[in-house]
């Protein structure tokens, strides 16, 4: 595991996120906020860490469920 996080641990509370975001824009169903990386972010490791081909990013949000990303290589 690289980086494990919650949504507590955030800067800015996410009541505070979509405060600020919809002054600016309305938020509609079903909207993504992306609000950034926890730390252990690939370019401030040493040496750095990229997403590489077969790496799987997981995404669980506690009474919703779960989200597998496996990642791919271009084809040349």
């Amino acid at each position: 595991m690289v980086q494990l996080s919650r949504t507590s641990q955030l800067i800015f509370s996410v009541p505070a996120l979509i405060e600020n975001l919809s002054a600016s824009v309305p938020l509609l169903p079903g909207d993504v906020i992306f609000t950034g990386t926890p730390s252990g972010v690939g370019l401030g490791r040493k040496p750095p860490r990229y997403l590489a081909n077969g790496d799987v990013l997981t995404t669980h949000i506690e009474g919703l469920g779960e989200m597998r990303h496996r990642f791919v290589a271009a084809e040349a």
